[in-house]
């Protein structure tokens, strides 16, 4: 099996011969064993280039010994290991650090195709740079609403130049992806340039209704009529757990059996044990384990507004779960309320604490709606969505100049 190669450390006989039909370069800061959106996401784009005959490069931070082996395992994928720092407040999580003489140096030695960035973090940036200097097309993912963090994290006055960065950083790139159509209109009124929509596939094999497990539920206490609401990912202020608390009280005065289960972890863990002590933490699960949790579950309620799509709203329903959300994300482009899902307008508490409670009282409706959301999720291909991905890089390539040289726009030493 191939062995990933240091970006510090790079010779010509460590690269690879060309076998495939395009020379990819993917750049991300997050990336499997790492659980989250953008990490799994971004597994499944790479996997998909890969099977569809080009050469992928991938370029990401070392992870923690802790966290398991290093290079994906795939033989086919060459990839480049960075140095990387811990994010704040989540410990399993790495940041690049600016790599841009590595990153020049590897490409000058085989020039990629195309950079594709998935991440706008330090190393992010620097991969921006290396391929200004090199005259490289580049394309970018908006993958994570930064900018509507700020409320959660008390950024205050960093609000408007975080904004002002990640335009300026899109700004420079040929295309860049976006997940739905609500962003794409959201950031061009904010002057973003050459969007490009493309969503997100789900494992619809994986995230079956038929993993539902009665040991598992019972081991939350949850016998097999008894209703059961859950919430999977990062346990933390952007995902507006307050609803997802509230919606649980009032379900509870209603059906006082019902049982209320977390997976995932993050810094609001004790905060949510505390308020609600009989609460079920799964802590973080991931593959066949995770698509269990999913399917043991009746309701999913998920909040937060601060998603670019929402990766979970997917895998709920594919799980054949009833989902409960802010018309926000992937939610509001593919949920229609009342008949694959429920919908509040975004921000509307009380109605989503409400959609909760109707939802919660009619057991026939729920599973006409779960029906409807599995229908819809089998819509989502993983293989349609890289196709689609694939064509932007195509585009870029084909323009023959990077835009950044296009616009007088200057490389930045």
């Amino acid at each position: 099996m191939k062995t990933a190669t240091d970006a510090d450390d790079i010779l010509v006989d460590d690269l690879p011969a060309p076998r495939h039909s395009r020379r990819l370069a993917v750049v991300t800061e997050t990336y499997p064993p790492e659980v989250n959106g953008v990490a799994m996401s971004m597994a499944r784009v790479v996997d998909g280039l890969n099977r569809r005959n080009h050469d992928v490069q991938l370029i990401r931070p070392r992870q923690p010994a802790r966290m398991g082996m290093q290079p994906t395992g795939k033989p086919e994928i060459d990839e480049v290991l960075t140095k990387g720092l811990p994010v704040p407040l989540y410990p399993n999580l790495r940041m690049g650090v600016p790599s841009k003489r590595s990153l020049v140096k590897l490409w000058s030695l085989r020039r990629p195709d195309v950079v594709h960035i998935a991440t706008e973090g330090p190393l992010g940036w620097s991969a921006l740079q290396a391929a200004q200097h090199l005259s490289l097309p580049v394309t970018s993912d908006y993958r994570t609403n930064f900018h509507a963090y700020g409320k959660h994290y008390r950024l205050g006055l960093l609000s408007k130049p975080i904004m002002g960065y990640l335009r300026k950083f899109h700004n420079r790139c040929d295309a860049t992806m976006v997940p739905t159509e609500a962003m794409r209109v959201l950031l061009a009124e904010r002057g973003f340039e050459r969007l490009s929509v493309v969503g997100r596939g789900v494992d619809t094999q994986r995230f079956d209704p038929a993993r539902r497990n009665a040991a598992m539920r019972a081991s939350w206490g949850a016998a097999s009529d008894d209703l059961v609401m859950g919430y999977v990912g990062r346990l933390a202020p952007e995902k507006n757990l307050g609803v997802v608390l509230a919606a649980f009280e009032a379900v509870k005065r209603l059906q006082p059996r019902a049982r209320l289960v977390f997976v995932g972890d993050g810094p609001m863990r004790a905060e949510l044990a505390a308020r609600v002590p009989d609460a079920v933490f799964a802590g973080q699960r991931g593959g066949d384990d995770l698509a269990a949790h999913y399917a043991g579950l009746d309701l999913f309620l998920f909040a937060s507004l601060t998603e670019t799509f929402g990766n979970v709203t997917t895998e709920a329903m594919a799980s054949g779960c009833a989902v409960i959300a802010f018309e926000s994300a992937a939610a509001g482009e593919l949920i229609r309320s009342g008949v694959n899902g429920w919908l509040a307008g975004p921000g509307k508490e009380d109605a989503f604490v409400a959609a909760a409670g109707v939802a919660a009282m009619d057991a026939n409706a729920r599973r006409v709606v779960a029906e409807a959301a599995r229908a819809t999720a089998r819509r989502l291909d993983w293989a349609d969505i890289t196709a689609r991905f694939e064509s932007v890089l195509e585009g870029a390539i084909a323009r023959g100049e990077p835009v950044f040289r296009l616009t007088g726009l200057q490389a930045v030493a």
